[in-house]
């Protein structure tokens, strides 16, 4: 009987840290995020010059939030960033203009 309570006692211990764990948010998510743009916009948003995409680091986080919605609605012609930017909820949107506005 004895053992039956600790190890209750041990499941739900773990069963709240994991719930805890669950709760807090992920203090790298903008910048994993962001990860996905380098391949056309360069590391953190430094494009390499003379290959034709733009550099997206320090740019105004409202500025470059309102291109993303426009992508995303189709008011802003683009090759793929229309369908890239449909791929992402409007808080990981947020999340990525301020991450790149941040970057120097």
């Amino acid at each position: 009987m004895k053992l039956l309570r600790w190890t209750t006692a041990a499941c739900l211990l773990g069963a709240a840290g994991l719930a805890h764990a669950a709760g807090q948010p992920d203090p790298n998510l903008a910048r994993n995020l962001a990860a996905t743009c380098a391949n056309c916009h360069g590391t953190n948003g430094h494009a390499v010059p003379g290959s034709g995409s733009e550099a997206l680091a320090g740019t105004d986080k409202d500025k470059l939030l309102q291109k993303l919605r426009d992508f995303r609605s189709g008011a802003k012609p683009a090759t793929i960033m229309h369908q890239i930017s449909k791929g992402y909820t409007e808080a990981q949107l947020e999340l990525v203009a301020a991450y790149f506005a941040a970057q120097k």
